[in-house]
This record gives C-alpha cells, structure tokens and sequence, in this order.
C-alpha cells in the first residue's frame, strides 16, 4: 500500500496540482494586498474617503458599532462593503488569469507557427486506416 501510495503523490499531475495550489494561494495574497493596500486607498482618496470593508447593515437592533468587526460581536450584520472587495479582488484575479492565458495561446500560436505544427493535420491511426479500408471494400461489395 505505501508503494502505491507513493506512487500516487509523486505522479506528475498530483505534484504539478499541489505546486498549482501553493503558488494561487500565494497569488491571492498578492492580490488581496494589491486591492487593500493599493486600489482601494486610491479609490477612498478620489471618493472622499470612502473604505468599502466598514459598510455593514444592521440586521439586529442591537449592533450600535461602526466597525464591521465591532458589529459582527453585538449580532448579526450584512457585510456587503466586505464583499464589495472579494469582488473587486475576483475581477483583478480574472483579468489577469485572463491575460496570463491570451498570452500563452499566443506564444503556443508562433511556436505551432515556427514548427509548421499547426498546418499539420494530425496523422490518423493505422487501427483506423484498416477500418475504413474495410468498410469501404463492404461498400463496394468486393472481398479482395
């Protein structure tokens, strides 16, 4: 069992899904770093001082707090100001996953390009050459 185990982890794919893993959640501290840190005081600034993580609504009559962390502790909150930020911080992440991707097609793109890959059509099989040999000789009535 601990062979096949081992194995297991140390496929390609597994190790190749765990690097993925670490590497997106160190991204997503950047990310998350980039929009607190950066985008949103540049947004407070141009807006007056606005700070989307501290706008809440109350959903209990005892929250009288006006921190979000504050009102959280007295009763329940709807912290949509939060969300306002994951969100932001979800487009940023998609964007540039995006331009990450549009821009490893490209590369592929002139690589096929430069190798003459991508004119190529992909070679058939020699199974299915036989097979269609075949049909085509029952087609044609002829069992030579």
């Amino acid at each position: 069992m601990w062979n096949e185990f081992k194995q297991f982890a140390l496929r390609g794919n597994v190790v190749d899904l765990a690097i993925g893993i670490i590497i997106g959640a160190a991204f997503g501290r950047i990310v998350d770093s980039l929009v607190g840190d950066v985008f949103m005081p540049i947004i407070g600034a141009i807006t007056g001082g606005l700070d989307f993580s501290n706008y809440f609504t109350a959903l209990s009559g005892n929250v009288t707090a006006g921190s979000l962390e504050e009102a959280k502790k007295q009763g329940a909150v709807l912290g949509w100001g939060n969300f306002i930020t994951v969100a932001i911080n979800f487009i940023i992440i998609a964007w540039i996953l995006f331009l990450l991707v549009k821009g490893m097609n490209r590369l592929r793109r002139a690589e096929d390009a430069k190798t003459g890959t991508a004119d190529k059509p992909a070679e058939i099989p020699a199974d299915v050459k036989l097979l269609t040999e075949i049909r085509d000789l029952l087609k044609t009535g002829r069992t030579t």
